[in-house]
């Protein structure tokens, strides 16, 4: 289930990010060794996560992904091996929840463009999802909520 869409405006924020160019077949061997590369980094610097960790997409293809695994910071980052400071900008974006399995988010971003076309919109190339609550706080998939961003070409 996804909720309504609405626009809005993202918050600039720090992040710890660890860029990757995979095949799609690949996700699911580089996601979570990802995640835990930023996470252990950014523990062994004293920094904690600000909020939910998320992916950024930059590109995407039928043969594979360009994105980011990034953890949100409240202090920037040192380099450290694959993990980088980044930030992300404040970006006017369309944004929605999508309640549910992993398995339902290509439905899910494919509704949230149609949604964006049908309102006349110009979106941005990239986008990101941020993993709200996942299997890391509860197994059960229809708990877990991923917040979708597309951001908009003003």
């Amino acid at each position: 289930m996804t909720e309504a869409p609405r626009i809005t405006q993202s918050d600039a924020q720090r992040i710890a990010r660890i860029h990757l160019v995979i095949k799609r077949d690949e996700i699911q061997r580089f996601m979570a060794p990802g995640l835990h590369e930023v996470l252990d980094t950014i523990t062994a610097q004293g920094i904690a996560p600000a909020g939910p960790w998320f992916t950024h997409h930059l590109r995407m293809s039928p043969e594979g992904w360009d994105f980011a695994i990034c953890v949100p910071v409240a202090v920037p980052v040192t380099p450290v091996g694959r993990v980088q400071p980044g930030e992300m900008p404040t970006r006017r974006v369309v944004r929605t929840i999508h309640r549910g399995p992993y398995e339902g988010l290509f439905q899910a971003w494919s509704e949230l463009d149609a949604w964006i076309a049908a309102q006349g919109l110009q979106p941005a190339t990239d986008l990101w999802e941020c993993y709200v609550l996942g299997p890391e706080s509860n197994p059960d998939p229809a708990t877990w909520r991923t917040e979708l961003n597309r951001p908009l070409l003003d």
